[in-house]
């Protein structure tokens, strides 16, 4: 009896691995398509004579989506805390999978005029409210669901997920602008990878309705007014510590993307191709990092992680900023690796530093502050500082300052928990 017991728990847990694994792909991919086409996006929603006008603008509407994934958290982190965590899983996939199908069918600026850009922002928006729910609610519900000594490798798989969704989303693009023109990438072929979100995202609501988890947390009263009134500290300790994550990841995973294609004049091609071998590189490493997250401890990862991005972001965009693709190649691999041991060490000191009975609401807020405020922005804060500097090093200037944040946050004010009972 013991032996099946032992197993069913097993079988639940590689459901919920694959629950937390599958919705994130499919969210993540999603949401980053947008990021990925944003210079067509620009040219059909938002036109300009000045084409860095329309670039910012695109990447404006990609920010206004992470500006509301604080307010998304608070929602969707109350759903998790007073209703359950699978409900709240459940329900962002679908708030995600409608506005991502609509955009593929809006009409641009040159047929409904200023509706257009009203109405792409507007959908941005509803993807952000999701996002801000989903990313965090799965990490909670992985940790929760793992093995002691097990938590950042068990909760990693919610990033990983996230990342090979991020890397579908390249994938796709790569595919397209290899198989078409320019010209009819911007007629129609812009559209096809969110088309093909809708079913990404059933798969995703099919898998995790099969999921059985046993809710035993303890429902608060009022989860936003218990987070806001005693545990404000924690709340701003988890944010800060997430500040380098979303800056260096937006930074060389999104915004890059662009940055290869309208700085260092290569073809969209290249600049995809390079994305997605530095995603998949990415993947290799998030899982061994948590591992060794679980087993040296959080705090040695956040430190290496951030100090390398602190003060190796510049020089890292200096090879990014070639026109050799294997140099370019080398400077997102630093990114990489920085990018891969903050992920292994936030993996679990997110949960962690979260009181339960607030986790879902009080983490998807601090998280998402910190990832939609400064990450989601960067790819427009990028864009802004070089065309008003000229430099186009600029943005490892941004991703340096908020990184020694992180630096200075973990040294001096965050506590060791990878070897602590999940509170």
């Amino acid at each position: 009896m013991k032996a099946e017991a032992q197993g069913a728990s097993e079988k639940g847990r590689f459901h919920a691995i694959a629950a937390g694994l599958i919705g994130n792909i499919l969210e993540w991919y999603d949401f980053a398509v947008y990021g990925y086409f944003a210079a067509v996006i620009g040219k059909q929603f938002f036109p300009s004579d000045n084409p860095a006008v329309s670039l910012i603008a695109a990447f404006g509407a990609f920010a206004a989506g992470f500006l509301v994934r604080p307010l998304g958290g608070l929602v969707f982190g109350h759903i998790g805390d007073m209703v359950g965590r699978k409900r709240a899983l459940n329900l962002s996939v679908v708030a995600m999978a409608v506005p991502t199908v609509l955009i593929a069918c809006l009409p641009t600026y040159e047929s409904i005029g200023v509706l257009a850009p009203i109405a792409i922002v507007a959908l941005r928006i509803v993807q952000g409210l999701s996002v801000g729910g989903e990313y965090t609610s799965s990490l909670i519900f992985l940790a929760e669901q793992s093995k002691p000594g097990r938590r950042a490798f068990t909760a990693i798989w919610g990033m990983w997920g996230a990342t090979a969704g991020i890397l579908l989303g390249s994938f796709i693009g790569g595919i397209l602008t290899g198989m078409l023109d320019d010209q009819q990438v911007m007629a129609w072929g812009w559209r096809l990878p969110f088309a093909l979100g809708f079913v990404v995202a059933i798969t995703g609501v099919l898998i995790r309705k099969s999921v059985h988890v046993e809710d035993t947390s303890e429902k608060p009263k009022s989860p936003v007014r218990e987070v806001f009134a005693h545990h404000k500290g924690a709340i701003v300790r988890v944010a800060l510590i997430n500040l380098a994550l979303g800056t260096g990841f937006y930074a060389v995973f999104v915004y890059a993307v662009t940055y290869i294609k309208t700085i260092d004049q290569l073809s969209s091609e290249i600049a995809f191709n390079l994305n997605t071998l530095s995603m998949l590189t990415l993947l290799l490493l998030l899982p061994a990092c948590a591992w060794l997250s679980d087993r040296l401890g959080r705090k040695p990862l956040l430190i290496a992680g951030s100090f390398g991005l602190a003060f190796g972001a510049i020089p890292l965009f200096s090879l990014i900023h070639h026109t050799d693709p294997g140099v370019i190649f080398l400077g997102e691999l630093g990114f990489v690796l920085s990018v891969s041991l903050i992920s292994g060490g936030t993996a679990g000191a997110n949960v962690e530093l979260i009181p339960g009975v607030v986790r879902c609401t009080g983490l998807a807020f601090a998280y998402n502050l910190s990832i939609g405020y400064f990450g989601g922005t960067t790819p427009m804060i990028a864009a802004w500082l070089i065309d008003s500097t000229g430099n186009p090093l600029m943005p490892g200037y941004w991703v340096a300052a908020t990184s020694l944040v992180t630096l200075i946050t973990v040294v001096f004010f965050v506590k060791e928990t990878a070897f602590d009972p999940l509170p």
